[in-house]
């Protein structure tokens, strides 16, 4: 999964791919460095970041959505928590959600994604950090809730997706453990989407301060994840995550 973040305060990228032309062809480069699926956002998630309008978020999102959806036949996805915006990047081409809030903060999430038919991915999340959470446990349990909230609503539960959410409402112990204990969330049953790609976590043990710096440690991070259990990896650097898993897998497997 490819990252196009359309936003002027990203952590990693803030303000590169603001305008229209510049994020579809950040987008289609994407793809044709391999990426599986385009994720475009329009709010940064960062901690600190200030929080946007749905109209304001419907305004960078949709025309990069649009443009992408008829220029490339690679899936989109709309990384959002707003049901009105998911609405709009669906009616825009988009066919699936990122919900970082997994079906939790916006109630009428689900049934726009039911009544739509995307696919979707759940992200755990927690509003606070607190060292003392058994942050496998939490995430199983927030998740089971999020996989019940899709389902009550008629979300198919083959278009669902998981995610530990690395990076949000964690220390970074606990982040290290959501990866090194990825497994476990296959007892939920659904794939799994894990996104470490250039956050502050690995800034903080590779010493690397500026977000674009963190590709190795990205790579590291994101082959450690497959290893435990991961099924997709959302990246920045599509390629050279792309040429990292080939080699990975062909240890793995014995054969070039």
């Amino acid at each position: 999964m490819g990252i196009v973040n359309v936003t002027p305060d990203s952590f990693s990228d803030g303000g590169r791919f603001v305008d229209v032309e510049t994020a579809v062809f950040h987008g289609v480069r994407l793809v044709d460095e391999g990426a599986a699926i385009l994720d475009v956002g329009g709010e940064s998630t960062r901690p600190t970041a200030e929080p946007v309008t749905a109209e304001l978020e419907q305004a960078r999102v949709l025309p990069v959505v649009a443009a992408l959806a008829a220029g490339v036949a690679t899936p989109i996805s709309i990384d959002t928590y707003k049901a009105s915006v998911a609405a709009a990047a669906i009616e825009s081409g988009a066919s699936i959600v990122n919900d970082v809030w997994g079906f939790q903060r916006d109630p009428d999430m689900a049934r726009v994604v039911a009544a739509t038919g995307a696919a979707a991915v759940l992200m755990h999340n927690r509003a606070k950090v607190d060292p003392a959470v058994d942050i496998i446990a939490d995430m199983l349990a927030f998740l089971s809730r999020s996989i019940d909230i899709a389902l009550a609503a008629g979300v198919a539960e083959d278009k669902l997706w998981v995610d530990p959410g690395f990076g949000f409402g964690k220390t970074p112990e606990q982040n290290l453990v959501a990866v090194r204990r990825l497994g476990a969330l296959k007892a939920l049953g659904r794939p799994v989407l894990l996104g470490v790609s250039r956050k502050s976590t690995i800034g903080r043990v590779t010493g690397q301060t500026v977000a674009a710096d963190r590709l190795s440690g990205s790579i590291a991070a994101g082959l450690a994840g497959v290893a435990a259990g991961a099924d997709a990896l959302r990246v920045h650097d599509v390629a050279p995550h792309i040429q990292a898993l080939k080699m990975w897998r062909a240890i793995k497997e014995g054969r070039p």
